[in-house]
């Protein structure tokens, strides 16, 4: 009996994904926050024959997703969104469900994104750890090189990302249900993946997996840290990282057609501050990026003027207070989180 990489039957890994019971809870995940939204209401509405309904198609392999709604968001720059109906999301759901544990024990240690237990804050305090460790409690001067790679979801190439898959998974029904997935998007012929969706997040792991590995057991670097296209490497030897950017980009031009930003390779002192997921790590502390306090002064001030004149509630306004209080938890910003306070009511 033939079996996937995880030494599950590779036959009911399909069947998991599947079954009612893991699309239930695929939609109690993906339903969080979302029942506001007219969509999710709408398929909430018959859920149970929506549920049952999809569980049927997948079992008979008539599946197919549907086509992606276009639009921007600014954030604070206009980004492309490309939104998955509510069925498709659910689906996503329920295979990130089941694939995420077969493929997750095989990442570094080190890579943060999309993670169970892992994350932003988490990757910023490894890397503060990082540097401390690598200058030996700031006592010797560290190098952190700094790249991420040029539009990283929209090349990620799909026959490249599906061999990848194909080395933990071998079961056909399972392998054609994600094939579906990941060729539902293109941005170019065979390219590209949608932002957002919750597959993506783990087939962009998968893919720069072998990124991570390249680093760690070819390149042999202690002090490696990356959060979805964006990495970091430190070292003492200045000359030393400038020496690597040629081979991580030769590996990732060859191994995975991409390519690294050319305008955002940097190699710079850590007691300088690193920048890293909106913070900057200093020798002695965390505090906010300058761009990140400057977005959520003018968030807070326009929810203020939105308060006002009452298009959304008290509760509401402290709720997001509340959140903006939870990052002050991993950084020094006294006169920010003052202020903060100062507005509730």
């Amino acid at each position: 009996m033939i079996l996937s990489g995880g030494g599950r039957k590779s036959h009911k890994i399909f069947d998991d994904i599947i079954s009612v019971e893991n699309l239930l809870s695929a939609w109690s995940e993906f339903k969080r926050g979302k029942m506001n939204k007219s969509d999710v209401c709408d398929f909430s509405f018959c859920l149970e024959n929506n549920l049952f309904d999809l569980h049927q198609r997948l079992a008979e392999k008539t599946y197919l997703p549907n086509k992606y709604e276009f639009f921007y968001v600014k954030d604070p720059k206009l980004r492309p969104i490309h939104k998955a109906s509510v069925k498709d999301r659910v689906v996503f759901q329920a295979v990130f469900r089941v694939l995420y544990h077969v493929f997750d024990k095989k990442f570094i240690f080190d890579s943060y994104s999309c993670r169970f237990n892992k994350g932003t804050h988490i990757g910023v305090k490894r890397l503060a750890k990082f540097t401390r460790s690598a200058s030996k409690n700031n006592h010797q001067t560290i190098y952190a090189l700094k790249c991420d790679i040029k539009k990283f979801f929209y090349n990620i190439d799909h026959d490249i990302l599906l061999n990848l898959i194909k080395k933990e998974i071998k079961d056909k029904d399972t392998l054609d249900l994600v094939s579906k997935i990941i060729n539902s998007f293109h941005t170019a012929t065979n390219k590209g993946l949608p932002l957002g969706n919750v597959t993506s997040q783990l087939f962009a792991n998968i893919y720069l997996n072998e990124l991570d590995q390249f680093v760690k057991h070819v390149l042999k670097e202690k002090y490696y840290i990356r959060y979805c296209d964006d990495f970091i490497v430190l070292h003492k030897d200045k000359r030393h990282l400038q020496n690597i950017v040629i081979r991580l980009n030769n590996f990732l031009q060859t191994k995975l057609s991409l390519a690294l930003h050319p305008n955002k390779i940097s190699v710079r002192k850590t007691n300088q501050g690193i920048d890293f997921l909106g913070y900057v790590i200093l020798p002695h502390h965390i505090v906010l990026r300058t761009k990140t306090k400057q977005r959520m002064i003018r968030k807070l001030r326009q929810k203020q003027s939105l308060l006002r004149v009452g298009v959304i509630t008290r509760e509401s306004f402290d709720q997001t207070l509340q959140s903006y209080l939870g990052l002050f938890k991993h950084c020094k910003n006294e006169w920010m989180k003052e202020w903060v306070w100062s507005l509730f009511g």
